[in-house]
């Protein structure tokens, strides 16, 4: 491949070709059948060739349709298994590579965007890519003063083939539903198409990860690397290496899948209340686990207030650490997630159906129009947060399948409430982040103290003192977290 597919006509013409493709394979299955081969075994090939082109068509495509493929990976536990088995492989390629551009293109952008002396920043630069996005690939480079860095160039064109890509995908959005069920795919491309401009900018990419990079500088738990140099179509940070969370997903130990579940879901609450921003691209090929060696030794140089190059509580705990990439796609919270998100958390755990209900409507996920029941609302509510009941919880392929299932099978009462239910423009990227996340936690099969998390960072989760005190003369149970003395207090309002 020469160059970013960009003529519209040639793109349109490659993502057409997917339902004609998804229809052919499958009279091809109906010739197998009348041939004799057992329904089974012919619904296997076809769902393999199936996941072969379409993954291979997004991952050559790149753009909108690649982005749009690793937004869909991160569900693939909610899959039937005997569906998703055939497509897990083809999904875990899209999550850390795609065909590169070759390295004359990538040298005219470096020329054209840093200058044509580009070559002087830089003691080494390694022209064979070392990974890939939809929007851009990563070159690794040593720069002049010797830091080891990652150089990310945008694909020339690549606004241009996203809202093309983008347009063309959500003319056959139902197409993909049956991917994930529960699920409408086009809401998810329409939120993606309304940030392509943000997500083109790699200044604005840069600003996010400087301002995350300062907050977890002395993190014990999250790395997040500098920004060194950046262009609005060239960014170039720290280098970082760590097993990418796509290789813990598929042969990680259990200690390493418990670790990088943990820390996954204290980044994604943790983020918003340090930060005011929410990372809201999170799939696999975004994350790495660092080894305790290699996490420490940052921490290991000798600095102003770390003397002797000691860290207490990572060179003693020796844990993995999480590093987090691509600041790319993120969601403005100067408050942190809104408080109505914990309250109505922790009204709909101690039972409040009413009260829930009420912040629901008030909030306009009811909107004025709907009536419902709010003990039916409750009933709909408690299975999914079932994570935060208990102390800690073991994500699963098959609990999500089991919460995927409740929901879309048209027969059940979850699924005609949740048909009257509202998702509020303001919640939309949040709600893809939140169930992105816990689709790869279902991948990682990671036992997680979600509570705790909640506890220490999701405003209005814990109860107010006098709610609290009011709470203990009630004859009924009421679940009351406390927070923990060993967890950082939240940042106030507005962020770091």
């Amino acid at each position: 491949m020469s160059d970013l597919p960009r003529k519209a006509v040639t793109r349109t013409a490659k993502l057409a070709a997917l339902p004609l493709g998804f229809a052919g394979r499958a009279t091809w299955g109906l010739g197998k059948r009348i041939g004799g081969r057992s329904a089974e075994l012919v619904a296997r090939e076809v769902q393999q060739r199936t996941a072969d082109q379409l993954f291979k068509t997004l991952g050559e495509l790149k753009g909108g349709a690649m982005k749009l493929g690793q937004a869909l990976s991160v569900f693939e536990s909610a899959l039937p298994e005997e569906i998703a088995g055939p497509y897990r492989a083809a999904l875990t390629k899209l999550q850390e590579a795609a065909p590169p551009l070759p390295a004359a293109t990538v040298h005219a952008v470096l020329a054209e965007r840093i200058g044509e002396d580009w070559r002087e920043y830089f003691l080494e630069f390694e022209d064979k890519p070392s990974a890939a996005a939809s929007i851009g690939q990563v070159h690794r480079g040593v720069w002049h003063d010797g830091r080891e860095v990652a150089v990310k160039v945008q694909y020339p064109g690549a606004g241009e083939a996203l809202l093309s890509d983008l347009t063309q995908l959500s003319r056959f959005a139902r197409l993909l539903g049956p991917l994930v069920p529960g699920m409408d795919i086009k809401p998810l491309i329409k939120e993606m198409r309304d940030r392509v401009s943000e997500e083109l900018d790699y200044e604005l990419e840069a600003e996010a990860q400087r301002i995350h990079a300062e907050e977890f500088a002395d993190d014990p738990d999250v790395v997040i690397p500098g920004v060194v140099h950046q262009s609005d179509r060239v960014l170039v940070t720290e280098w970082m290496d760590g097993v990418p969370l796509a290789d813990v997903i598929a042969e990680g130990t259990a200690e390493q899948r418990d670790r990088a579940g943990q820390l996954l879901a204290r980044f994604l609450f943790s983020g918003p209340a340090r930060t005011g921003l929410l990372h809201a691209d999170p799939h696999p090929g975004n994350f790495r686990l660092l080894p305790p060696g290699e996490a420490q030794e940052e921490a290991s140089e000798e600095t102003p207030e770390n003397p002797d190059g000691s860290d207490e509580e990572g060179a003693e705990a020796g844990e993995w650490r999480l590093g987090v990439l691509d600041f790319g796609t993120v969601d403005r919270l100067p408050g942190g997630l809104p408080g109505t998100i914990g309250e109505s958390l922790r009204m709909t755990l101690e039972g409040d159906a009413a009260g829930v209900y009420g912040l629901l409507r008030e909030e306009g996920f009811v909107k004025e129009s709907i009536d419902l029941e709010p003990d039916e609302v409750l009933d709909y509510l408690l299975p999914i947060i079932e994570p935060a009941q208990v102390e800690e919880f073991a994500f699963s392929r098959g609990w999500l399948r089991d919460q995927a299932a409740r929901i879309a099978d048209p027969r059940s009462p979850a699924h005609q409430l949740g048909r009257q239910l509202n998702l509020p423009p303001s919640y939309l990227l949040i709600h893809r982040v939140t169930l992105s996340t816990i689709g790869v936690l279902c991948q990682l099969g990671a036992a997680v103290r979600l509570r705790d998390e909640l506890e220490a960072w999701l405003p209005g989760f814990v109860a107010e003192l006098e709610e609290a005190e009011e709470a203990e003369g009630s004859e009924e149970p009421v679940f009351r977290p406390e927070i923990r003395e060993s967890e950082p207090e939240p940042v106030p309002e507005g962020g770091a």
